[in-house]
């Protein structure tokens, strides 16, 4: 059987084609795997370089960290390190101590292990006051090169720190090539008002760098020390100045004393001068108001009329030279502790009544009225009576003089049981006393210059008869008036015979 060669050759194409289109599909659908599979790779690449990059940061973030964490605890070593340094600078006062506290373990722990203080000293020279790690050779050439080069100075001067990560590099080599120190600060130590040295820390070439970290902690550390110099010169200064002023007080104690002395000889000089003269006019007083009461009596003749009168202006005037002798005589006994005081417990009300009584011509005479206002359960005064009613006619005269009619003077008292005393007072309505004369009304002779007083003839003894009294019964005296209302005198007097006893051995020594 013969077969057609174009049908076998039909065949023949035909199953070519149907095996290219087999391989066709087999190498499409390969296509598409390789495809996805690349893209899959692809992602996986980029997946695991992502995985790799994280790895990277983590790795360096945990650098980091663990470097900042170093850093954090070398700092806290070192604020450790300054506090413990600062507790120590707080007991001493001696600028050589603060300079012996600087020793080598406080710069281990604070990561150096060299360092250098320098200070100016009174001649405005750099001194050296701490030395660690240094030659003494190289120190001497260190603070001659320092000296020399006013530029490094002045930047100090201003407050700039040097140190090996924050200085020029000329600066840097020029600053380790005279320490011989490749990591290094260097800083002022303040002062109030300039700078008092400067500080240097540093390490050898093996040793880490320093870090802004290390800077900070050199400074406080600077700060630290300039503080502490500073105390110690204030200190030196009060205390000079305290035993300036001490040595100054001893002197003008002695003078004071030896003044105080010749005071108390004057004091007792007058004393004896007014007694001594007291004592000699008496005499004579004596027989001119004998001899003139003689001629009034007419005992050697009639005397004229106009005689009599001016022999009756020498007997007033007598009187009141007797009553001053009397008065200076009183007042010289006091002073010079010689007078004597009995005192004794009684009322005072009897005091007051008597001198009521003995006063009552001159109050009706001149149109006043006596007040006196005494609580009923004032306690007794320990006093000396006699003495002590001689300040109330002394301040009750004085105010029936200075009183006009119709005026009103009125005693009263107050019982003070604290200091065991009793505040009496005397108030009158009269003209009153000008505040410039207040402190001056105590002193013997003094008048206060006033119309009354210009025709009315007084000593000035009266009110200081009265304060030594009262100062005799460990008592105070004082005033107070206005212009034109009146015035008041207060004193105090003891109600206790261990108040009146002391006061009497205080005014003899």
């Amino acid at each position: 059987m013969n077969i057609d060669p174009s049908i076998v050759l039909g065949a023949i194409v035909l199953l070519l084609i149907l095996v290219v289109a087999g391989i066709s599909f087999y190498l499409f659908n390969r296509l598409e795997e390789i495809k996805q599979l690349k893209a899959a790779n692809e992602k996986f690449i980029r997946s695991f370089n992502d995985l790799d990059e994280q790895a990277r940061l983590i790795v360096k973030t945990d650098l980091e960290l663990n470097k900042a964490q170093e850093e954090l605890e070398k700092r806290l070593q070192g604020l450790n390190t300054l506090q413990k340094f600062s507790r120590e600078l707080s007991k001493t006062l001696d600028a050589k101590e603060v300079f012996q506290k600087i020793n080598p373990a406080m710069l281990t722990d604070l990561g150096f292990s060299r360092g250098i203080v320098l200070s100016y000293d009174e001649h405005k020279a750099l001194r050296p006051r701490m030395n660690i790690g240094f030659p003494d050779d190289r120190l001497v050439n260190i603070i001659s090169q320092i000296n020399r080069d006013e530029h490094f100075k002045t930047a100090l001067k201003d407050g700039h720190t040097f140190s090996s990560i924050n200085s020029s590099k000329q600066t840097k080599e020029k600053i380790i090539q005279l320490f011989a120190t490749e990591h290094f600060i260097l800083t002022p130590i303040p002062a109030q008002n300039n700078m008092d040295g400067m500080l240097f820390v540093g390490n050898r070439y093996t040793s880490p760098a320093v870090t802004e970290g290390d800077e900070e902690l050199i400074s406080i550390l600077a700060n630290q020390i300039g503080q502490s110099l500073e105390n110690t010169q204030l200190f030196e200064q009060v205390f000079r100045s305290s035993q300036m002023l001490e040595s100054k007080v001893k002197e003008r104690t002695k003078e004071l004393e030896s003044a105080l002395e010749k005071v108390k000889l004057i004091s007792k000089q007058k004393s004896e001068f007014i007694s001594s003269v007291s004592h000699e006019l008496r005499t004579p007083l004596t027989s001119i108001k004998g001899y003139a009461s003689i001629l009034i009596a007419g005992k050697i003749g009639e005397v004229p009329p106009a005689v009599k009168e001016r022999l009756a202006k020498i007997n007033t005037h007598s009187d009141n030279l007797v009553k001053m002798i009397n008065d200076l005589l009183d007042i010289a006994r006091i002073e010079s502790g010689r007078a004597e005081m009995k005192y004794l417990a009684q009322s005072i009300k009897p005091l007051i009544d008597n001198i009521a009584d003995l006063l009552t011509p001159q109050l009706k005479d001149r149109d006043l009225n006596l007040q006196v206002d005494l609580p009923d359960n004032l306690p007794d005064v320990c006093i000396d009576r006699n003495h002590v009613e001689r300040i109330f006619i002394n301040l009750v005269g004085n105010a029936l003089k200075f009183t006009p009619a119709k005026g009103t003077i009125t005693i009263a008292a107050q019982p003070n049981s604290d200091t065991d005393t009793i505040t009496f007072s005397i108030a009158d309505t009269g003209i009153g006393i000008p505040e410039d004369d207040l402190e001056k009304l105590f002193e013997e002779f003094y008048r206060v210059d006033n119309e009354i007083n210009q025709s009315v003839k007084g000593t000035g003894l009266g009110l200081s008869l009265v304060k030594q009294i009262t100062e005799a019964h460990g008592g105070n005296v004082w005033v107070t008036s206005k212009v034109g209302t009146g015035t008041t005198f207060f004193f105090t007097l003891p109600t206790s015979m261990e108040a009146a006893t002391k006061s009497s051995a205080k005014k003899e020594t």
